[in-house]
């Protein structure tokens, strides 16, 4: 079986171990998402910040909306966090946002231990 978006996400993991092995563990996300943001602008990859999608129960649209730590490729959700151990919920809410952004890929990223984690989760 084919990975989905396999060169992609590799680059993307990538640019994440770059951050990780400059800056460690022990940062705050929004740390860790400056510094991918200059990684993408920098090495072309095209991305969108904190992408905002709206949320529909029974056809009507809720007030609240699903803000996604990026978008990169258009097609792949990038989840950042910085927690001790990655949870269910954490991959539950990045499922969410394969859902409502109906892309395929998710990349759950953990900068929160001793070395980067991250989970691949298809949609």
């Amino acid at each position: 079986m084919e990975l989905v978006y396999k060169e992609e996400s590799y680059q993307i993991i990538g640019k994440c171990m770059d951050v990780y092995n400059e800056l460690g563990h022990g940062f705050l996300e929004a740390v860790y998402k400056d510094a991918l943001e200059i990684l993408f602008s920098q090495h072309n990859i095209f991305f969108e910040r904190e992408k905002e999608y709206l949320v529909y129960f029974r056809g009507m649209l809720l007030r609240h909306k699903f803000k996604a730590d990026f978008v990169v490729y258009d097609k792949i959700i990038l989840v950042v966090k910085c927690v001790v151990a990655l949870t269910d919920e954490h991959i539950a809410q990045t499922i969410n946002y394969l859902k409502v952004s109906q892309n395929k890929l998710g990349l759950l990223v953990n900068f929160g231990r001793g070395k980067l984690e991250y989970k691949r989760l298809v949609l």
